[in-house]
C-alpha cells in the first residue's frame, strides 16, 4: 500500500542560519548611540572640563552658560520647525539681528519696552512669512530663498540703523538678561517655556503631525488632505517669531541694538539641530535634542574659554563634533 501523503505541508521559511542578520540591540547597536549622541556628547564634556578646571560646575559659571545658551536653544526650537519639513533657515540669525534693530529704533523713538518687544517678534515673523511664501507658494529652493533673505535682513538692519548699535536702558530688559531664580536666570525659563511649547505643538497637535508629515513625504501629506504649503509657510514663520524673541534676549543680555549680524548663531543653530538627532531630510524630529545640542555646544566654548584655548580653536572644534554628530546620523533607525 502506498503511504498516505502528509497533510503536513514543508515550511516555505528559510533555515535559521539563512533567515538573515537579525537586528542588534544595546550598547553594541550604532544606531543607539547615534539617537544618544547629545546626550552622551555633553556629559562627556562636563566629565573632562570639571576636571581640568573645577570652575566648571561652580554655580556662577553654570548660571553663566545656561544664559549664554537661552538664546540658541530659542533659534534652535525654531529651526527644528522647519528642518523637521526638509527645510532649512540660513537667515535665521540675519533675521534676529533685524528684528534687533528693529527694537532697538521702536525704543529709542520713545514707544516704550513693550510695543518696542512687539515690534521686534512681527518683524522677524514677517522675514519667516516672506521665506515661506516663496519656498511653498514660489516654489523656490530654501537654500537659495533663505541665503538671498539672509542677505537682505543683513543689509535692512544696517540702513535702518545707519550702521550704529543703539543703547538700550530697560529696567525690565535688565532683569530678564541679569535677574534669576536660583541659578536659573530668567531669559533661561523664556528659552524652557518655549521649548515645552514647541514639543507640545509638534508631538500633540494636527499641526505638528501634518509637519512631520509635510517632512517625510509632501506629496503623499498632500494626498491624504494636508495642506503642505501652509505647512511650510508656517514653519518659516514660525521661525522668523522665535529669531524675534531671540533677539529680544539679546538684547537683554548686550543691552545694545548691534546691527551686525553674528553667522556663530546660524551656524550653531543648525549644528543644535544636527547634534540633536533632527533629521535634515524631513519627517524625524525632537525638541529635546536640539536643547542638548545647544547646551552642548555652549558648555563645549565655555570651557574651552576656561581652559584658556584660543578662540580660533573654538570654531574648529564645534566643526569637528557637528561632522561627528552628523556621520552618526547616517545610523539613526
Amino acid at each position: 500500500m502506498t503511504p498516505a501523503p502528509s497533510s503536513t505541508a514543508p515550511s516555505s521559511a528559510p533555515p535559521a542560519d539563512e533567515a538573515g542578520p537579525r537586528p542588534r540591540t544595546g550598547w553594541r547597536d550604532v544606531a543607539n548611540w547615534a539617537d544618544w549622541a547629545a546626550l552622551v556628547g555633553l556629559v562627556v564634556l562636563v566629565v573632562v572640563f570639571q576636571a581640568l578646571n573645577p570652575t566648571f560646575l561652580s554655580a556662577g559659571n553654570i548660571q553663566s552658560m545656561l544664559v549664554a545658551a537661552a538664546i540658541l536653544v530659542v533659534l534652535a526650537v525654531g529651526q527644528t520647525f522647519v528642518v523637521a519639513t526638509s527645510g532649512i533657515d540660513l537667515s535665521i540669525a540675519s533675521t534676529m539681528t533685524l528684528a534687533a534693530v528693529v527694537l532697538g529704533i521702536v525704543f529709542t523713538s520713545g514707544a516704550g519696552l513693550l510695543p518696542a518687544v512687539v515690534a521686534a517678534v512681527v518683524a522677524g515673523g514677517l522675514v519667516g512669512l516672506a521665506n515661506g511664501l516663496l519656498v511653498a507658494r514660489g516654489k523656490i529652493t530654501d537654500f537659495i530663498v533663505t541665503l538671498g533673505s539672509l542677505s537682505a535682513a543683513s543689509g535692512l538692519a544696517l540702513v535702518l540703523s545707519d550702521g550704529k548699535p543703539a543703547t538700550i536702558i530697560s529696567a525690565p530688559l535688565l532683569r530678564l538678561s541679569t535677574g534669576s531664580v536660583g541659578i536659573i536666570g530668567y531669559s533661561v525659563v523664556v528659552a524652557a517655556a518655549i521649548a515645552v511649547g514647541a514639543h507640545v505643538v509638534l508631538f500633540h497637535t494636527r499641526f505638528g503631525t501634518h509637519v512631520l508629515a509635510t517632512g517625510g513625504n509632501a506629496e503623499a501629506a498632500n494626498a491624504t488632505g494636508v495642506r503642505t504649503a501652509r505647512v511650510k509657510t508656517a514653519v518659516y514663520v514660525i521661525a522668523g517669531l522665535l529669531a524675534g524673541v531671540g533677539a529680544v534676549l539679546l538684547v537683554a543680555r548686550v543691552g545694545a541694538a548691534e546691527p551686525a549680524a553674528n553667522t556663530a548663531f546660524l551656524l550653531n543653530s543648525v549644528a543644535a539641530v544636527v547634534l540633536g538627532g533632527v533629521s535634515l531630510f524631513g519627517g524625524r524630529a525632537t525638541v529635546l535634542g536640539p536643547v542638548i545640542g545647544a547646551l552642548l555646544l555652549t558648555a563645549l566654548v565655555n570651557g574651552l574659554t576656561l581652559l584658556g584655548v584660543s578662540q580660533f580653536y573654538q570654531p574648529l572644534s564645534v566643526g569637528v563634533v557637528v561632522v561627528a554628530a552628523a556621520f552618526l546620523t547616517r545610523f539613526q533607525k
